[in-house]
């Protein structure tokens, strides 16, 4: 699913931020650069870190269904978009994320590489791609 996010240009001093912390349910997220800057993950340790990707550059999110798939090996990013500097409020901000899903019958069942007495399966039961997304979507109450 190809979408075109707008962020409208925000007051000089607004309250929150233009993009809640978030993962994103599906298997990887691609991202073409956005001009304006906002974008932000966070880090294992907790600390946000500003995403600035040179120009031409495709920002690579993990999501959930791939960290449920790697036993958390890979593991889902965190991420969300802050509001603009106060000399830049006035600008609108465009991103194009690409979100890439499982067909909706693939069986999501953790790969035997990714199991080992360190990181035991954390999911024994496999489950459809489309049964994931509607219990993701119920646990964030968008379903």
């Amino acid at each position: 699913m190809l979408r075109l996010l707008h962020y409208p240009p925000t007051p000089p001093k607004p309250e929150g931020v233009r993009a809640e912390a978030h993962e994103d349910i599906n298997v990887i997220t691609l991202l073409l650069g956005a001009e304006e800057a906002g974008l932000q993950l966070q880090a294992v340790e907790g600390d946000w870190l500003d995403v600035n990707p040179p120009e031409g550059a495709l920002v690579v999110n993990v999501g959930d269904m791939l960290q449920r798939l790697t036993n958390h090996r890979l593991r889902s990013t965190t991420h969300r978009v802050v509001n603009p500097a106060q000399e830049r409020a006035h600008l609108p901000r465009y991103s194009i994320p690409f979100f890439l899903h499982f067909a909706p019958d693939y069986l999501i069942e953790t790969l035997p590489s990714c199991i080992s007495a360190e990181n035991p399966n954390r999911y024994p039961e496999p489950i459809t791609a489309q049964d994931f997304l509607y219990e993701r979507l119920r646990e964030i109450r968008l379903a």
